[in-house]
């Protein structure tokens, strides 16, 4: 019997115990899985024992079918209870319902669809050895962070301003420990390169002083204008511009970069280059022979 385990990245990350309610059927423990008060079943009547009966199937006129099937009255036990004899706790059914508190234990640092197995926690039934029951780790996306075998990653939006002249920032990780993630001033964060921090990723299973590495990745957030004043500063403060070769660029034609929206623009070629087949077909339903 299978059943998923809901957790969340904070879950496997800190480690968790989880009690599980679960209802199952058990032998009875009046009858010893018998079904009858004296625990001395009897033969069935309706299959004499054999646990099957053959009946006839008219196909057609004069065709007949022998098959057979699971006696209905033993469910193919061969075996039935006399009525007056009946087990009063499981009224012949030879089992009871039991429920069970299981407690499922997640180990800091595993991993998405990792089986734990409780053996022979299943159903009990006569003259069967009892299965087992799995819980399969299920893992909920986390809203910042995603996981990569021990390792995790994430991304922070940072402002020019700190990625030139240093980053100092804070975060909550995900067992509620403030890490403060720092670039020395003059390191410049580059937009979307990744920065290691060993030893803050996810636990090692197995190994309690292990863990793997966290990695961050800057996404930074540029202003959309500049006054002449800033401009001028950060002038003085970069290297200067790369002087263009005025003998390529004399005829050169200048042109204006615009804001855009890409995925509106794809759009409306779209729709344009549908609306010129249209009329293509109108034109080509038009045409005389």
């Amino acid at each position: 019997v299978t059943h998923a385990l809901q957790v969340t990245l904070k879950d496997l990350y800190k480690g968790l115990t989880k009690k599980l309610s679960l209802t199952r059927n058990v032998i009875c423990p009046k009858c010893d899985g018998t079904g009858s008060k004296s625990g001395k079943p009897t033969t069935c009547r309706g299959c004499r024992g054999q646990g099957v009966k053959v009946v006839l199937r008219q196909l057609g006129p004069g065709m007949v079918q022998q098959m057979q099937m699971v006696c209905p009255d033993c469910g193919g036990s061969g075996q039935a209870v006399d009525p007056s004899d009946t087990c009063p706790v499981c009224r012949g059914d030879k089992v009871v319902q039991d429920k069970k508190v299981l407690e499922v234990r997640v180990e800091p640092g595993t991993e998405h669809g990792k089986k734990i197995v409780f053996r022979g926690e299943a159903d009990e039934a006569p003259g069967t050895v009892p299965g087992d029951i799995i819980f399969v780790v299920q893992m909920k996306e986390h809203a910042t962070m995603r996981r990569k075998g021990h390792d995790l990653y994430t991304e922070l939006d940072i402002g020019l301003a700190e990625a030139l002249a240093g980053v100092d920032l804070p975060i909550t990780h995900l067992d509620g420990r403030v890490v403060q993630l720092k670039l020395p001033p003059g390191a410049v964060a580059r937009p979307m390169t990744f920065y290691k921090v060993p030893d803050e990723g996810m636990p090692v299973p197995g190994s309690p002083f292990e863990k793997g590495s966290l990695f961050v990745r800057f996404n930074v957030l540029f202003p959309s204008t500049l006054d002449a004043d800033a401009v001028a500063a950060l002038e003085a403060a970069l290297p200067p511009r790369p002087t263009p070769d005025s003998t390529y660029f004399e005829e050169a034609e200048e042109c204006t970069l615009r804001d855009c929206n890409i995925e509106e623009e794809l759009r409306a070629k779209l729709h344009q280059k549908r609306g010129s087949a249209m009329d293509e077909d109108d034109e080509d339903d038009g045409a005389g022979p």
